[in-house]
């Protein structure tokens, strides 16, 4: 689940939002009212284990006149029932408390940790907080930046997380019980893109260089033929450069601008296998023409969760694609790669007026980062 909040609309996903939370300036906004609870909540069909999830607090709630006022980001169980009957309360997170000026990082049974962690909290060092489960340990992180992560606590996985498959819910969540209304704002939840949030004009020019600074973990060299088959020695795709060729017939409408040769065939199957958190640089060049140039084109690509139009959109990649000559150069820093928290599936399409040719397309494998 990702959601930048800048659409304006509360998504589907919060399905379960209460206490009149809105939406707008690009930010959640959940109330913080006097006797009263407020949040954006997921229903209860999500699995934490092996999950994680980090979300930005833009601004946490002021303790005014209040005993209680906190905002909590938490994950939810249903009640599960124990030896001696049914306890509810299960439930792990974040709560940031106004009145004590604390963090706590918990693993509530009975909406009660006596062994939680606290620590003074500070909107700018704290201002991301990341909740994870690696099959063997939950883990509390924070960053000023969603980029550089500090663990603040580590527990064994409790075993509601497990028992809870499909039956939890993410729960952003404020209240304070006496005091002057505000509220928590939050950002960003599972990503680190803000865009989409103004437009405007700006002159392009039909070439340009993509500057940046990759760590590169691997390369390969592939040739891709009309009728899709690769041939590759791959080790662990972090840069790779593909040649496309075609030769087969393919019927094609041409009426606003003049097809190249290389799109006489079937989009090409090609999977990115990208690492979380490290630069990602692919090429993909015509190289049957030295003279083939894309002049003229432009290229688009996504990443999404499903190929339908409910698939939700996990990275968009057109600001990253760059078009020298006959080649087309993929490049993603390493901020985000690091959103890509699952896996999903991608194409890349060549544009020209209402011309579109559709290149390649596959999957896209995400490795899971483990240096933080």
């Amino acid at each position: 689940m990702i959601d930048n909040f800048n659409d304006g609309v509360i998504a589907p996903d919060w399905g379960n939002a209460y206490g009149g939370v809105t939406e707008s300036g690009g930010k959640a906004h959940v109330p913080c009212v006097a006797g009263s609870y407020a949040g954006y909540q997921t229903s209860y069909t999500w699995t934490m284990a092996g999950a994680s999830f980090f979300v930005k607090v833009v601004t946490a709630p002021a303790a005014s006149t209040a005993t209680e006022a906190y905002c909590a980001v938490m994950v939810n169980a249903p009640g599960i029932n124990d030896a001696g009957g049914p306890l509810f309360g299960y439930r792990c997170g974040f709560t940031i408390n106004a009145v004590t000026g604390n963090l706590r990082m918990q693993s509530d049974v009975g909406y009660f940790d006596a062994g939680a962690v606290e620590i003074t909290y500070n909107g700018t060092t704290h201002a991301f907080l990341r909740l994870r489960e690696d099959g063997t340990n939950v883990y509390w992180d924070t960053s000023p930046d969603g980029t550089t992560w500090t663990n603040r606590r580590t527990l064994a996985t409790p075993a509601w997380i497990t028992a809870s498959v499909d039956q939890c819910a993410v729960d952003m969540s404020a209240h304070r019980d006496a005091g002057v209304t505000d509220e928590a704002t939050l950002d960003l939840f599972n990503t680190l893109s803000d865009g989409a949030v103004w437009t405007a004009s700006a002159a392009l020019s039909g070439e340009s260089d993509f500057a940046s600074t990759a760590v590169l973990s691997a390369h390969a060299a592939t040739d891709l033929s009309a009728d899709s088959s690769l041939a590759a020695a791959t080790v662990l795709s972090a840069q790779a450069a593909a040649a496309l060729t075609g030769e087969s017939d393919l019927a094609v409408d041409a009426a606003s601008s003049q097809i190249p040769e290389v799109a006489d065939m079937a989009a090409g199957d090609w999977d990115l296998y990208i690492e979380q958190g490290s630069t990602f640089v692919q090429t993909y060049t015509v190289d049957d023409d030295p003279d083939f140039t894309w002049a003229g084109w432009t290229a688009r690509s996504q990443i999404r969760s499903a190929p339908a139009d409910t698939g939700d959109l996990l990275l968009e990649l057109t600001p990253y694609l760059s078009i020298t000559g006959g080649s087309i150069q993929l490049a993603i820093p390493a901020t985000q790669t690091e959103t890509l928290t699952r896996n999903g599936v991608w194409d890349l399409e060549m544009v020209n007026g209402s011309t579109v040719v559709r290149l390649l397309n596959g999957k896209m494998i995400v490795s899971l980062e483990v240096t933080r």
